[in-house]
């Protein structure tokens, strides 16, 4: 027969309890174990690397420097102008009559002179030489009233004839020589308007589209015309400026030398080359400009009319002032200033006063001197006296280089926060 199972007793639960406590002390041990490897080998990571960093941060602060020049500086008043033709003509005809040919191309140059339409000259020509017989006809009746003229006075000396029929005679001779006179306006008039017919260019320039197709008529009082011609060699720009900038304009213009420039609208690339012509008679309230035109000689045809160009006037040019990169001026909760490198090769924090900006360069008419090195780049790790290390020209910063030459700066005219009253700016 078989021993019927007994249920374990309260002390073998005891046991079995206490074994699976031992396991979980056991494992949870274990894993806490892991965890504590981990993050020690994670200190000492950062350790290691902290360490090896030092070594770099001793050396300092990775920057790009430049040092301070002295040169010349051009002040040059950027604005949008707008070109237009320095003439345009709208040929219309003088004579009413119908087109019986077009003597031009549509958009192509035509020189003065040069044939646009002919209108039929036939019933000109017919007035002109009926003109002219007129003439013909009162003139021989002038000779023979002449002729009777002489022949009076003879007998009126004679007292043959009364002195009234030689009066008479002498003021027919005077009429019919204002009949002639007028024949001969009548034979120019004629003539005149023959020449109208053929309607030619009054000017070198660019013709547009043709307003008027061969076959129809045409009258002086047409409005449209028939063509209209344009000068664009040369050609002209029309800018603003402000009116704070009318004396320095002024002088540059009476020195006749005031050079234009004539950009595409990326601001970068020339289109041409020219000179400033004139200015307007007042300024424009509204708006607070006046109108400034520039002559181009556009002998590419780089411009046309109605062409929407940068324009870049020189105005004056700063002779040996302090230039530095633009990129060095830093903006500061006291007004301007530059990160300088002193001997020791740390970083100074300077204030500075700059006149003019441009191109990327700055005009500094306070705090710098030449030769000089400024932070142009990773000024935002920099901190006044901490050590620098220069990136790029393998020089340590207590190493001076040597001052450069100066050259030629050409820059528009931008007013900075610490500008002086002579800083002149177009927007």
């Amino acid at each position: 027969m078989r021993e019927t199972e007994r249920p374990p007793t309260p002390k073998g639960r005891r046991r079995i309890a206490l074994c699976v406590l031992v396991v979980l002390v056991l494992g949870g041990a274990y894993l806490e174990r892991g965890h504590l490897a981990d993050r020690l080998t994670g200190l000492l990571g950062s350790a290691d690397k902290a360490t090896a960093q030092r070594p770099a941060q001793d050396e300092g602060v990775p920057v790009t420097l430049a040092a301070a020049r002295k040169g010349d500086f051009e002040m040059y008043l950027d604005a949008l102008g707008t070109v237009q033709a320095l003439n345009t003509v709208i040929v219309r005809a003088q004579v009413a009559g119908r087109i019986i040919k077009i003597g031009f191309t549509q958009g192509n140059m035509v020189d003065a002179g040069d044939l646009l339409a002919q209108i039929d000259p036939r019933p000109y020509q017919a007035a002109l030489d009926q003109a002219k017989g007129a003439l013909a006809r009162d003139r021989a009746l002038l000779q023979g009233a002449e002729v009777d003229l002489t022949r009076y006075k003879g007998l009126a000396a004679q007292k043959a004839i009364p002195q009234q029929t030689l009066d008479t005679q002498v003021a027919l001779v005077a009429q019919d020589k204002g009949t002639v006179e007028s024949d001969q306006a009548a034979v120019e008039a004629a003539n005149v308007n023959l020449q109208f017919c053929r309607i030619v260019s009054p000017l070198r320039g660019r013709a547009g589209f043709r307003l008027v197709d061969e076959g129809n008529v045409v009258q002086p009082s047409d409005a449209t015309g028939i063509v209209a011609i344009e000068q664009v060699q040369p050609i002209s720009v029309v800018f603003p400026a402000p009116q704070d900038d009318i004396p320095v304009i002024l002088t540059a213009l009476g020195t006749g030398a005031a050079p234009v420039l004539a950009m595409a609208e990326d601001g970068h690339t020339i289109l041409s080359r020219g000179t400033l012509s004139y200015t307007d008679n007042q300024v424009n309230v509204p708006t607070g400009t006046i109108s400034l035109k520039a002559t181009f000689a556009n002998e590419d045809n780089a411009l046309w009319p109605g062409q929407s160009v940068t324009v870049r006037l020189r105005l004056s040019t700063l002779k040996d002032v302090v230039l530095v990169s633009e990129n060095a001026v830093q903006h500061g909760p006291d007004g301007l200033f530059a990160y300088v490198v002193d001997a020791d090769g740390k970083a100074q924090m300077r204030p500075i006063k700059v006149a003019q900006t441009g191109n990327g360069d700055a005009v500094v008419s306070e705090g710098i001197q030449p030769g000089e090195r400024t932070v142009t780049d990773g000024a935002y790790r920099v901190q006044p006296g901490v050590l620098l290390r220069a990136v790029g020209d393998g020089r340590r910063p207590d190493q001076a280089p040597p001052v450069g030459a100066g050259r030629t700066q050409i820059s528009s005219v931008t007013p900075s926060p610490d500008a002086g009253p002579n800083t002149r700016a177009q927007k």
